[in-house]
């Protein structure tokens, strides 16, 4: 998709905050990107990303099968002050869900997860959940992630997150929010999908921002 055609696309994850800055530190919306390849700046860890085209549109997906978890990083590797944002779409099939999300911080960092089948928005780092509230998501539907990793002084750092399906308005505060005592590590963002209804994931508006601290 065209970032320009949804207007403050590039900033969906920071808009609220006067502590944003706009620049982006990487986006890519795969205009530009050749149909049936990965971009080359892309590190696969798994997975048969591919990207395809509709309606004049092109993203990156995953194909339905198998039934696994795959995972792509993007971007700069970075710790801290940076924002991650990404429009995500997948489709149930009866009581079949997808999950799927965005990453910072590399492999061992934090990830935030859409889990229909739980009916939850998750917040991990590495393998253990951090934070969890409830979410309606919306099967077929575009749905925005945003994550964001900020250091608030020496010894503490915030880890905000809020996801919204697209065309409905922006939760205007963090839905998530989990202080840290442990400095994150330096790594690149990600995206994510295990697609268990058997059906593609879709990813498309990859942005990684960066974002003042705290003052």
């Amino acid at each position: 998709m065209n970032l320009t055609s949804l207007g403050c696309l590039g900033l969906w994850c920071l808009s609220f905050s006067l502590s944003a800055q706009t620049k982006p530190l990487y986006e890519n919306n795969f205009e530009k990107a050749e149909v049936g390849k990965v971009p080359e700046d892309f590190l696969v860890l798994d997975g048969a990303f591919v990207v395809k085209e509709e309606s004049d549109n092109r993203f990156l997906e995953l194909p339905g099968a198998p039934l696994d978890s795959f995972a792509i990083q993007f971007g700069p590797a970075v710790t801290s002050d940076v924002a991650v944002s990404a429009r995500i779409r997948g489709t149930g099939k009866g009581r079949r869900h997808p999950t799927f999300g965005v990453g910072l911080n590399g492999i061992a960092g934090y990830r935030l997860q859409v889990s229909p089948a739980k009916k939850l928005l998750e917040l991990y780092k590495d393998q253990e959940v951090e934070a969890t509230v409830p979410y309606d998501w919306a099967s077929g539907q575009w749905a925005i992630l945003c994550l964001q990793v900020r250091k608030i002084n020496d010894r503490e750092w915030k880890v905000e997150a809020k996801a919204w399906t697209q065309g409905q308005p922006e939760p205007q505060q963090w839905m998530m929010s989990v202080d840290q005592k442990t400095e994150p590590l330096a790594g690149r963002a990600s995206i994510f999908g295990s697609p268990f209804s058997g059906t593609p994931i879709q990813f498309d508006d990859l942005i990684l921002s960066a974002v003042r601290p705290k003052q």
